[in-house]
């Protein structure tokens, strides 16, 4: 009889360790500036796309066969001496789900776009399993706001699941210039997505200048570009150039890679220049489909 009643308390032991054990929900987070539309404001508009797995959320049952998870997302950009000139908390929960052992769970995402004056910030995500006690997750990014100097200049380059177009926007898509634009939730290219998209804008370029753009992918580390395009532009008058573009992805091998777009004058000098990485994963499932928070 001791023996039995020692087993149950080592199982119970290694159960209640096993859900200790238990991965933290992964938050996914997504920084992109921009110049603002207003000239006279000073600073960069900065846009915040987090998403969260579903797979690694506790599912509480709600009713017969009804569960349902929640996830509370603190959003904060700080300063280096830790003020905050940005901070929100929301609670996101995803559909509800009659049988947890499904192997997909709908991932869940917020955006936020506001103004942030020129300075060095950190942005961070802390997102926390409601049904879970001590389970967080946390991911953070540096961002620097700097003043434009005139000059020649890129934005930040969007990674998109698909092409930027000029459609109704969607709940989980930020518009800019009138594009809807639905983020690669961290650049992750996964199964069944054969193209990458992306968006950027040039700043501080004469109006009606012609511009070669030019784009190319290589591996991380490596020396020899996988991935080229190209395509002819003319600068706007008035306001940020336009830039879109795509790359077949098809035969390219799993993996992480950078992805540079140059932009060349008529006498093909380099006016400006902005990387950013994304990766090839063609047995994963990526994380699309995400809902709005409730």
């Amino acid at each position: 009889m001791r023996v039995v009643v020692m087993l149950l308390i080592l199982c119970l032991t290694w159960v209640n360790a096993a859900a200790g054990w238990a991965a933290p929900p992964q938050v996914q987070l997504d920084v992109a500036q921009f110049r603002p539309d207003d000239r006279t404001v000073k600073g960069s508009v900065v846009e915040l796309f987090t998403t969260i797995s579903g797979q690694q959320l506790t599912y509480k049952q709600r009713g017969a066969r009804l569960f349902q998870a929640a996830a509370t997302l603190t959003l904060e950009v700080v300063r280096p001496d830790g003020a905050a000139v940005y901070q929100e908390t929301i609670t996101l929960k995803p559909p509800v789900l009659r049988d947890t052992s499904m192997a997909l769970k709908n991932p869940l995402s917020f955006q936020k776009r506001l103004t942030v004056p020129p300075g060095t910030y950190t942005v961070r995500a802390q997102v926390r399993d409601q049904y879970r006690a001590g389970s967080t997750g946390i991911a953070e990014q540096p961002l620097v706001v700097a003043v434009p100097t005139g000059k020649p200049q890129l934005s930040d380059v969007v990674l998109l699941s698909r092409p930027a177009a000029r459609t109704a926007a969607e709940p989980t898509a930020f518009v800019r210039n009138g594009l809807s634009l639905v983020r690669a939730p961290g650049g992750l290219y996964a199964r069944g997505q054969e193209k990458l998209y992306f968006y950027a804008e040039l700043y501080d370029v004469p109006a009606g200048q012609g511009l070669a753009v030019r784009y190319r992918a290589r591996a991380v580390g490596g020396t020899k570009d996988v991935l080229t395009g190209q395509h002819l532009v003319q600068a706007a008058s008035g306001q940020p150039t336009v830039l879109t573009g795509q790359l077949p992805l098809g035969a390219l091998a799993a993996g992480e890679y950078l992805l540079t777009l140059d932009i060349r004058n008529a006498t093909n000098k380099v006016l400006t220049t902005r990387t950013v990485r994304f990766t090839r994963n063609p047995t994963e499932y990526a994380p699309t489909g995400a809902v709005a928070p409730r």
